[in-house]
C-alpha cells in the first residue's frame, strides 16, 4: 500500500492552483472538471510527476471549513512538505511573498518552518 493522492482543503482552486504551482514549484498533473464549479485538480513535485498527488480539494462541506478555520486559529499546520533545505527554501519563499509563522527552527534531527498557503492553510517544511 502507498499514498496516491492526498488532499489539501482549499477556498478556492485557482488561487491555490496559482500559489503551489508558482510559489512552491509544484505542477500541474490533473485538471478535470467536477461538475459547474468544482475540479479535479492535483500538482506533483516537478522531480516526481509519477509521485503522491496534492489534490486541491475544494471545500463544499461546511464542517471541512470548520476544521480548517480551527487548524489555522491554533496555528497547526495542515500537513508538511519536506524540503532539502529549510533555510534556502524559506529565503526563496520569502522573496516571493510568502507569510511565515515560524522561521526555520531546529527541532532535535529536523529543521521546520511554517507559512500560510492563502488558501486557509498553515503548511509545514521540514527538512530531515
Amino acid at each position: 500500500m502507498k499514498i496516491s493522492v492526498t488532499s489539501v482543503m482549499v477556498d478556492d482552486q485557482s488561487k491555490a492552483l496559482k500559489f503551489y504551482t508558482e510559489v512552491l514549484g509544484f505542477v500541474l498533473k490533473v485538471d478535470v472538471p467536477m461538475g459547474p464549479k468544482d475540479r479535479w485538480l492535483t500538482v506533483v513535485a516537478p522531480d516526481a510527476p509519477e509521485g503522491t498527488q496534492i489534490l486541491l480539494e475544494p471545500m463544499g462541506f461546511a464542517p471541512a471549513r470548520v476544521f480548517q478555520k480551527a487548524l489555522f486559529d491554533a496555528g497547526i499546520p495542515l500537513t508538511s512538505f519536506g524540503v532539502d533545505d529549510c533555510e534556502a527554501e524559506y529565503e526563496r519563499m520569502v522573496k516571493l511573498g510568502v507569510v511565515f509563522r515560524s522561521k526555520p527552527t531546529v527541532m532535535g534531527p529536523v529543521t521546520v518552518a511554517v507559512f500560510e498557503d492563502t488558501c486557509g492553510n498553515l503548511i509545514q517544511i521540514a527538512q530531515v
